[in-house]
């Protein structure tokens, strides 16, 4: 690291690691004591979700603040997280020993001279083929990443990483509304709605610990991601949504409709009246349905103004740099 860079740590704020984990007692001590040599005058908070071995009292024993979090489920340890950490930058990473934690210094140091909100750790293979691990979790990764992509814009090529660096005002105007692994996609979609500024930073990715295993279904959580993906394009782009469906129904009443005009030009006769009034309600439908995303894009505009006020209420890095 750089000396300038190594300066602006020095003259940095409140830094809180926080690391949420699910039966990680063989891990969590390789994580806690990789920060505390990364980031020595950094708390260290580990959210135990209900863990069913010694995870907590590992965790504790390593020097950390350990919270229980009831509610099962990725999402609801990110949300407990948030609320209750005070720091002007967070660095969560998963509790499974896999990420660098030697990296967090830079990829900080990115968030504060670029003055960000949020950086994001993209994995790259350490050459122990921990990506390669479980093939589907790649090819996963790539095509809900691209989905987001297409959908909300931004250039992220791993979406999914579990290591991340917010500002202060990121973390206070995240509402946090998913529950599992899915987190991570509600947090790429939030900093992209909001238009926050944002980067990534190649970090290694090694394999677990051995005896530990992955609490990730590559079925089962990444149909919850793409469902996610879809739920939050409903509710963060409703005008796109309800316009594609109404295109939709209204194409198929002119299909309908397009053969009984020329019966009715050649003949004056409307002798398939069931097929006419579906072509009528095909199009009702759609205009019904461009009206609900006219009426829905209005209320998304008004949360994300609130958002983006809850957001503007808190200082960026640098003005809190100054305050220090």
């Amino acid at each position: 690291m750089t000396d300038d860079r190594s300066a602006s740590l020095s003259a940095m704020p409140r830094i809180a690691a926080v690391i949420p984990c699910f039966n990680e007692a063989l891990a969590i001590t390789q994580v806690i004591e990789g920060f505390r040599a990364a980031l020595p005058g950094a708390e260290i908070h580990v959210f135990d979700n209900n863990s069913t071995d010694d995870t907590a009292a590992v965790a504790r024993a390593a020097g950390a603040i350990v919270t229980h979090v009831a509610a099962r489920g990725k999402g609801n340890v990110v949300r407990r997280m948030f609320a209750d950490v005070e720091a002007d930058i967070y660095v969560m990473v998963d509790g499974d020993a896999t990420y660098d934690t030697t990296a967090a210094p830079r990829l900080i140091a990115r968030l504060v001279e670029g003055n960000l909100d949020m950086v994001v750790g993209s994995r790259v293979d350490d050459g122990q083929d921990a990506l390669t691990y479980r093939a589907g979790h790649r090819f996963g990764n790539r095509l809900l990443t691209g989905t987001v992509a297409q959908l909300f814009g931004g250039g992220l090529t791993d979406m999914l990483s579990g290591y991340r660096v917010f500002s202060r005002r990121y973390a206070k105007s995240f509402p946090a509304l998913s529950q599992g692994f899915e987190i991570e996609t509600e947090l790429t979609v939030h900093a992209l709605e909001l238009r926050m500024p944002y980067a990534e930073e190649s970090t290694a990715y090694s394999t677990r610990p051995e005896g530990s295993h992955s609490k990730l279904s590559t079925y089962r959580d990444g149909w919850r991601i793409l469902k996610t993906i879809g739920k939050l394009f409903v509710s963060e782009r409703p005008l796109q949504f309800f316009s594609i469906v109404a295109a939709v129904l209204a194409l198929g009443s002119l299909a309908l409709a397009v053969p009984l005009f020329m019966t009715y030009a050649h003949t004056g006769l409307v002798p398939r009246l069931p097929t006419a009034v579906l072509a009528t309600g095909a199009m009702l439908a759609a205009l019904l349905s461009f009206v609900c995303g006219v009426v829905m894009h209005t209320v998304t505009l008004g949360r994300q103004e609130a958002k983006r006020l809850r957001y503007l209420a808190q200082p960026c890095v640098r003005e809190s740099l100054r305050a220090r």
